[in-house]
């Protein structure tokens, strides 16, 4: 049965937009309709005006997931800070960040690495089809995401089978030890930003921009500002008066960027936009993205 949520006209939504700016990979649009998988629930959800109409997920779910609860215009007011992210929020008005599973947003940035979307998206999918329990909605088969139990019992050849490549042995050891400490990710909500981070850089294979993601768009530390090629080439375009010159040519001669560059540039966004700089970030990443209109690449 569908159900509906008549959004308030001082709540921002703009549905397209969050599904399809490079935070998530588990959604495919029909029509326009949206089916997704999320947690243990495979969904259906569309937007007509003010009005989101959904089947097979409750209201408390869906208000959680797709950030309703969150004031979107006192988050504009806290980061219009220049003219680049003025356009940005024009043209994106109502993208909102998804409050995703922390191990599910885990394992798909760290396959993310260097991919675009859909090599990320087949490779979750491979994941989920060999190793996450069978799901039937709408006589349709699907797969919710693999445990991390589930995956810690994986052979790194079969994670392999599933496009992983040199991410099979990571994501094995990952999973290793969130299933020894099942509780381990959602403690980070409690903790500060640099806390979290210091912990989510303690599990092989996750590096500053992989622990920015998973700290924005599941543990809502709004404040992380993950830097990748696309962020790069925005601070390089509109911010780079912000750095004395042999840095900005430094960086812009340079691939990747160093570890102490990649903290540089992500204590920029931090500093200029503030408390919601997250927000910011993935404004200008999909700004930026949709420029070009070019396959997104989460390097």
């Amino acid at each position: 049965m569908n159900m509906k949520i008549h959004l308030d006209p001082s709540t921002p939504m703009n549905l397209d937009e969050t599904l399809c700016c490079g935070q998530v990979f588990r959604w495919e649009k029909q029509e326009d309709w949206w089916y997704g998988v999320a947690g243990k629930r495979a969904i259906r959800v569309r937007q007509i005006g003010r009005v989101l109409e959904f089947e097979n997920a409750n209201k408390d779910f869906v208000e959680s997931y797709f950030g309703l609860n969150v004031d979107l215009r006192q988050i504009y007011t806290s980061i219009h800070k220049d003219p680049h992210i003025e356009e940005a929020i024009a043209r994106f008005r109502g993208l909102r960040i998804l409050r995703q599973d922390p191990w599910e947003c885990l394992v798909s940035f760290m396959c993310a690495t260097y991919k675009n979307i859909a090599a990320i998206k087949t490779m979750i999918s491979e994941l989920s089809h060999r190793y996450g329990d069978h799901i039937v909605f709408e006589k349709e088969n699907v797969h919710a995401f693999p445990t991390a139990e589930a995956l810690a019992k994986s052979s790194i050849t079969d994670l392999k089978k599933c496009g992983l490549g040199f991410r099979a042995k990571r994501v094995k050891l990952t999973a290793k030890v969130i299933s020894d400490d099942a509780t381990r990710l959602e403690r980070l909500r409690r903790t500060s930003y640099a806390e979290a981070k210091r912990e989510l850089l303690q599990l092989p294979g996750v590096g500053s921009k992989v622990a920015d993601c998973i700290l924005l768009f599941s543990l809502n530390k709004f404040e992380a500002f993950p830097v990748d090629v696309w962020m790069k080439r925005v601070i390089l375009r509109y911010y780079q008066a912000h750095f004395e010159k042999e840095f900005v040519e430094r960086i812009s001669e340079q691939k990747p960027l160093s570890t102490s560059q990649y903290e540089r540039l992500s204590r920029f966004g931090r500093e200029h936009f503030g408390n919601y700089a997250g927000y910011a970030q993935e404004y200008l990443y999909h700004y930026e993205r949709m420029k070009t209109r070019l396959p997104i690449l989460r390097a």
